[in-house]
């Protein structure tokens, strides 16, 4: 997901400088949504592992 982040925001700055301002802002809209998701979507996988490595700890006990 974040590559397909990085790929639409190299396009947006590429069609940004050619002078395709609708596709550059369209494309730059689409980066910040993935980008956004992908940065949710890493927050529920850290607190998912943290807290099942705290279980398989508690469990070893």
């Amino acid at each position: 997901m974040l590559k397909y982040a990085i790929l639409f925001a190299i396009v947006s700055l590429i069609a940004g400088a050619m002078g395709f301002t609708g596709v550059a802002s369209g494309a730059a809209g689409i980066a910040k949504i993935l980008f956004v998701l992908f940065l949710a979507l890493a927050v529920v996988f850290v607190i998912l592992a943290v807290k099942g490595a705290s279980a398989v700890r508690n469990s070893l006990k």
